[in-house]
């Protein structure tokens, strides 16, 4: 509580410009939020997040040099689209889109293109998980151009949800076209400030895999290859103490991986995959990850596993019972 007071006095005691220190701390503060949001639960972040957002509101509101506001309305930017990532994983997608468009205003006010194009890859997020697909595809292809000029992460990540979106249309063809691009950008990306936040705000081999299994697990033609993708990353998460773990794409992928295997009969191998999902504490049900359950409960009804499935599909539904959102804030 100390250090908190001492970090509010420091960065808004009535001084014209920002000392190096304070601006350190500002970028401090996001960058721990950053890393550590896809590895805890929302509930431990978010006072912190909404405080973070308060305080660079607060210097932003009053005069600054042009290279300092320039700084501060990026990690606004930031801070804006964590916050908007956040109102998605409560099952708020008005409030996140909301968020998000702030965000974007953040990102024109730095003329920054790499954070121009990671928000528009997290208002495509939110559109896929709120079942508005053609919009996913609009924002991720908003967001090429913008990914070009910065040479950012985000000219892997919004092809994948490009790709995800086009596949939950049931496009197979622009859907493997666009995972194809994402692949084929690793050889022109090139870190920019958004990325060297880390954690949410950048996009990896691992979380790529993750989107290909999630994206082909849309297609009844493709379960063989979403089965070997989402393999892949089902192993790669396993290791917690990579800075690419997120409990959110890990239980992702294990649900892509019980949809595959439903696919190809294997509801042994389903159940065996999906069986920590439905182990994770309510603070952790996140809407990505509900909506993910909710995958495999329609892909077991509609397989000719159902019947022998009825108990897994209980599981899932008393699951789903009590997600993130249903918990008193």
């Amino acid at each position: 509580m100390a250090a908190q007071r001492a970090r509010r006095f420091a960065l808004t005691t009535g001084q014209t410009d920002l000392t190096p220190e304070a601006m350190e701390q500002v970028h401090a503060d996001v960058q721990r939020l950053a890393m550590e949001y896809p590895q805890r639960p929302l509930s431990e972040l978010l006072p912190d997040m909404i405080e973070t957002q308060d305080t660079i509101y607060t210097l932003l509101e009053r005069q600054r040099r042009p290279g300092q506001a320039r700084q501060l309305y990026l990690l606004a930017g930031v801070t804006g689209g964590m916050l908007a990532k956040a109102s998605h994983d409560l099952a708020d997608p008005h409030a996140a889109l909301t968020q998000a468009r702030t965000a974007f205003m953040c990102a024109d006010q730095a003329d920054h293109n790499g954070l121009r194009a990671w928000i528009r890859g997290v208002q495509s997020l939110v559109a896929y998980w709120a079942g508005r697909t053609r919009e996913a595809v609009q924002y991720a292809q908003s967001g090429a151009e913008f990914a070009a000029l910065a040479g950012s992460t985000a000219k892997v990540w919004l092809p994948m949800n490009e790709a995800r979106a086009w596949a939950a249309l049931g496009n197979v063809d622009k859907s493997r076209v666009a995972i194809q691009r994402a692949e084929d950008a690793w050889a022109s990306v090139q870190e920019d400030e958004v990325d060297e936040l880390g954690g949410l705000c950048t996009f990896g081999r691992v979380r790529q895999i993750y989107y290909a299994a999630d994206a082909l697990t849309w297609l009844p033609s493709e379960a063989e290859a979403a089965q070997d993708y989402a393999e892949r990353a089902v192993l790669e998460y396993e290791d917690e103490s990579t800075p690419e773990w997120a409990f959110g794409d890990q239980a992702g992928s294990r649900a892509g991986l019980a949809i595959a295997r439903i696919r190809m009969g294997e509801l042994e191998g389903a159940t065996e995959a999906v069986l920590p999902v439905l182990d994770l504490a309510p603070e952790q049900r996140i809407n990505g990850i509900v909506h993910s359950a909710q995958r495999v409960h329609r892909a077991l009804r509609d397989s000719p596993l159902a019947e022998e499935g009825s108990d897994l599909q209980e599981q899932i539904e008393m699951f789903t019972r009590t997600p993130l959102k249903s918990l008193p804030r």
